[in-house]
This record gives C-alpha cells, structure tokens and sequence, in this order.
C-alpha cells in the first residue's frame, strides 16, 4: 500500500497536512497551543489583535463606527466590548513570541480590523515577534446609506496595501461573503497583494432581549450546515483567481475537510468542533481522513484539490443558477 501524503502548501508555508486550528480562545494558553500540535494541526491561527485595542486617537476608526448609528442609538451596543475580549498589543506580542518558541509548525498573527492608519504597523511587529504570516480580518458591518459597495470595497482594497506594505511574511485576507460580485472584488484583494483568501468571517448577529429590551451577543457554534457557503465560493474561485484558498465555517468532520479539498482550498480551518468536543477531537479527524483516502485509494492531498471545482465537474452549472432552481423544485416532496 502506498504511503499517505497529507501534505499541502499554504501560502509557501510547507504544512504537514491541511487541517489548521483557526483563530480563536485557545491560542490564549501555551498548554492548549502545545495540545493543539500534539493532536495532528498544521498550523495555527493566533487570536485576533484588534484595531479598537492599538488605536486610541481613533478618529478615523470613529467614522466608520458611528456611520449609520445616528438614526438609532443602541446601534452602536452591536460592537463588542474589547476589554473582555484579548490581550492588549504589548502583550499580544510577547505571547505570540512564546508561541512561537513553544511549537515547531507555523503561526500565523491575526488582525482585525477595517480603516487604514497607524495601527497597521502592528502586523511589522507581529512579523518581528516571529509569526511566519499574517491573517488580515476584515469585519465591517455597513449600515450607511450613504457608503456604496464601491466605496467599501475600495476601504478593504487600501487596507491590503498598506499591511502588504508593512511586511515581507505572507498575508492572508479573511473575508465575509456579502460581496456583490465577489469574484470581482477577490482579484482586487489578490492585486492589492494578499496571498491568500480565507472563506469566510462568521456573521455573529445579535438577539433582542424582549425583557429588558436590550441588544444581547449571541454566540452559536458552526455546524457542518455552514460548510456549504465557503465551500461552493471555493468552488467557484478555484482556477478563477490565482490565491491560496482557506475554507473556514463548518468543518467538523474528516468528510468536511476532503470537501474543502476537493473544492480547491488549500486547508481547512476549525475552530467550533474543538471548543465543543475538545482539541484532541483534531487527531480522530485526521485519522478519518486517513482512513477515507484508503478505502477510495487517494495518494496524496493534492491529488484531490480542486477535482470537485467548478472547473472539473461534469455539470459546472450545478454551481450557479441553475442549482438554486433545482433545489427549489425539490421542495415538491415536501407537498401533501
């Protein structure tokens, strides 16, 4: 029997198999980080360093903030409180150095953030303090009705350039999907200088409380459900758009992560299945993985990337519009 290869590459990172642990808490403790490499991870993903907590003149993150929230007063309760949320910058650094030091597989800095200014330097320092690349997330809910999509998109494509700028490491771009035509706007993200896109952010959307009347945060973890979303812009893209590819949202299972693959994505990223079952739940995952490419006599990773794209499949239409009216047809069944 041949031997298995897992390997994929990411971003020039040579990684030992495409499973990452995403950004999330558990980046926050050396023991979780060391457990995360033990259980099989091939890179990890730091929690986020946000612009809120570098930036505190912040008159430009200021705009963008309270646009829209004029009308509305609670409006701006959608934001999070950041003192709650990470470590401070100073501090961010120094635990992403010992992280470093602490595994042999890459770790990548997160960013989160959206309007250019000083705080980008940060993604400098995260590369001074060893991290092998950077994850740019950009999260922005625009609620001014007087902001074009054009406009926005025009805010992201600066926002790439000058972390581009800032470093040599790789730079990935973690993206919501409410694009207009994404596709468009990803070769955009690509000339701006980002090597790879990650799909996608999680739109976490608040509750209402009825009681006290109160915008309330309301986490809920991804299912395999999610996995659908990235899974067919991956799809989509792969070929399209000459950029690494993450799949992010929904990967829970080994079938999710050959998914991902097939589709095109380089790795999948995972977060959601390790919070509710534990880290060691990566090492059966890859064992799953395994055990699949056996029975259906795969060699390697890369072998399967992209053989279920758009561009490989029988029925590419099955990815656009014509896929959106068989499923409407499906609901026949349903009828009495």
């Amino acid at each position: 029997m041949a031997i298995l290869d897992l390997t994929t590459s990411y971003m020039g990172l040579q990684l030992k198999n495409p499973l990452v642990a995403s950004a999330s808490p558990l980046s926050k403790k050396l023991d979780n980080v060391r457990r995360l490499e033990d259980a099989g991870a091939s890179a990890i993903v730091m929690y986020s360093l946000f612009e809120e907590q570098i930036t505190h003149e912040g008159n430009e993150l200021d705009h963008y903030l309270e646009r829209g929230t004029h009308s509305y007063a609670e409006a701006i309760s959608y934001f999070p409180d950041l003192d709650h949320y990470n470590l401070e910058p100073d501090t961010y650094l120094e635990h992403l150095q010992r992280v470093k030091k602490a595994v042999h597989i890459p770790v990548i800095g997160s960013l989160n953030g959206v309007s250019s200014g000083g705080w980008v330097q940060y993604a400098r320092k995260m590369e001074q303090a060893g991290a092998d690349a950077i994850e740019l997330n950009c999260y922005y809910l625009p609620t001014d009705i007087d902001l074009s999509s054009a406009e926005l998109e025009d805010v992201y494509v600066n926002l790439v350039k000058d972390v581009r700028a800032m470093v040599k490491i790789p730079l990935a771009l973690k993206l919501s999907p409410f694009f207009t035509a994404l596709p468009y706007v990803a070769r955009r993200f690509v000339d701006a200088g980002a090597d790879a896109l990650v799909l996608f952010n999680r739109f976490y959307q608040p509750d209402l409380d009825l009681e006290t009347l109160e915008v309330v945060p309301n986490l809920e973890l991804s299912t395999s459900r999610d996995l659908r979303l990235p899974l067919r812009w991956i799809a989509l893209l792969y070929g399209r758009v000459q950029v690494d590819l993450a799949l992010t949202s929904g990967v829970h299972s080994a079938r999710d992560v050959l998914k991902a693959m097939m589709a095109g994505a380089n790795v999948a990223m995972t977060t959601s299945e390790l919070l509710a079952h534990g880290v060691g739940r990566m090492g059966a995952i890859l064992s799953d993985v395994r055990m699949w490419m056996e029975e259906h006599e795969y060699e390697s990773i890369v072998s399967m990337r992209g053989s279920m794209s758009q561009q490989a499949v029988a029925e590419p239409a099955a990815f656009e519009r014509a896929n959106y009216m068989r499923a409407l047809n499906s609901f026949d069944r349903y009828l009495p």
